[in-house]
């Protein structure tokens, strides 16, 4: 009997070895690696592409308030804040890209920090190379954003440089869509310009609703840049709602009787909704 119990006891004591062993030697289907999706992070500069940046205007300031999209002094004041450029034809795309958004980011020069910063899309350049390229003339302010702490200056100096760029969403916190009323509008002729779009940033298709017991849309005309008309011909109803639709991704929102009775040419309106 006791030699039976004392093999048992080493059987038990070889079976706890092998359970330690297996235990505390790593396996090789076990790889803590895999439980982060490395991939995620790799690609994360795939869509980064090449381009090229000048910079115009003063050199701390914000390009020019008389941008070929019509947002005037508005470039140099929140949200905007003279993070501003002009854009080559493929990026203005004849007023359509007015009010994208870019990140980018200078490689090109010593003075490069290499860090991202964000530009809305305020003015044309239309001499930034052929209609196939990405050029952003950018203000003085963004375009000394892009460099080293301190080294603004002499990013500045070097006048061409290349950088790298990507579409982004517009992100405008707590701000609201806005309508600045042409001051050229009347009560048969309507125009508007539009800003602070969240999310893609630029528009497809613009349409107004007069009265509050009207259940019609009629389509408005882009005029330029951000501007867009309605032309009636005819006495027009106020108030007025705007639907928007957005060139990229086709989203929609209606700023419901924006336009209010009594509206007033150069007088800006704003609206409740954002996308």
């Amino acid at each position: 009997m006791t030699y039976t119990l004392g093999r048992a006891f080493s059987h038990i004591l070889i079976l706890i070895g092998s359970l330690l062993i297996f235990l505390v030697t790593p396996s090789s289907c076990f790889n803590p690696r895999k439980l982060v999706n490395v991939s995620s992070y790799s690609s994360s500069d795939s869509d980064w592409s090449p381009s090229m940046a000048t910079w115009y205007g003063p050199p701390n300031g914000d390009g020019s308030e008389g941008g070929a999209c019509g947002y005037g002094n508005a470039v140099g004041q929140p949200p905007f804040s003279s993070m501003i450029s002009a854009g080559s034809p493929l990026i203005y795309d004849s007023g359509k890209g007015c009010g994208s958004c870019y990140e980018v980011k200078c490689t090109g020069n010593y003075a490069c920090s290499g860090n991202p910063v964000n530009v809305v899309i305020t003015d044309e350049c239309g001499g930034c190379g052929s209609d196939a390229q990405y050029h952003f003339d950018m203000s003085g302010s963004a375009f000394g954003s892009m460099a080293i702490s301190g080294q603004d200056e002499e990013l500045r100096n070097a006048g061409k440089i290349v950088i790298e760029h990507r579409r982004v969403e517009c992100n405008y916190p707590g701000m609201s869509l806005a309508f600045n009323v042409d001051s050229g509008s009347n009560q048969e002729y309507f125009a508007t310009m539009i800003k602070y779009e969240n999310g893609d940033g630029d528009l497809d298709k613009v349409e107004i609703q007069e009265g509050i017991d009207s259940s019609s849309w009629d389509t408005m005309q882009q005029s330029w840049g951000a501007v867009w008309k309605f032309d009636k011909g005819s006495p027009l109803r106020a108030p007025f709602s705007i639907r928007l639709t957005t060139l990229k991704s086709g989203k929609t929102v209606v700023a419901k009787n924006v336009i209010p009775a009594g509206w007033k040419p150069g007088h800006t309106y704003r609206s409740i909704v954002n996308f």
